[in-house]
């Protein structure tokens, strides 16, 4: 398979499963998934410019950056948090078990061999890089809810405009 093709199942593969999951639940891990794409995208620019990785082969419109931190990276997000979320340690062994196989194996060994990507540093000294992303999503994700709560509870108390409300007449005046 040439890398081009694999770089492109990296982005779309990923995005298929989602038929499997219910609309609701894709509403509800969406905004954490996409603060994984924007964190992700800041690690790997910070990553690049520090030396510590770089990307040899990129496919449009990905320039510099791999297919997998916005196709893999968003749905494998949105599935740890389906099966794991209010459970943080059983959530954080999830991502140890994930962050161990992307360090060592994809971006260390399968990747490089490819000739897509360079890894300059020990996987041992990105692990707690990608194990600290893990835990400020999932302070992102408690955030979050938090606040549809209280947009929740602002709806139940039934909120309007003051042009929305209507208007207080005296009842002796109307008779």
């Amino acid at each position: 398979m040439s890398n081009t093709v694999l770089l492109w199942l990296m982005f779309i593969a990923a995005w298929l499963t989602l038929f499997f999951m219910k609309k609701e639940e894709i509403k509800r891990w969406f905004p954490v998934a996409l603060a994984a794409v924007v964190t992700t995208t800041i690690i790997h620019d910070a990553g690049t410019a520090l030396g510590l990785w770089a990307t040899i082969q990129a496919i449009f419109p990905f320039n510099e950056m791999l297919p997998y931190y916005y196709g893999t990276m968003p749905v494998l997000t949105m599935w740890v948090f389906k099966f794991t979320y209010e459970r943080f340690w059983i959530y954080m062994l999830a991502n140890l078990v994930l962050d161990i196989g992307f360090n060592f194996f994809l971006l260390n060994y399968f990747l490089p061999i490819r000739g897509i990507f360079e890894f300059y540093i020990h996987p041992l000294y990105s692990l707690p890089i990608t194990l600290g992303h893990a835990v400020i999503l999932y302070i992102y994700q408690v955030w979050q809810d938090d606040a549809l709560l209280n947009s929740k509870t602002i709806k139940n108390m039934n909120l309007q405009p003051s042009a929305a409300k209507p208007l207080l007449y005296d009842d002796k005046k109307q008779k």
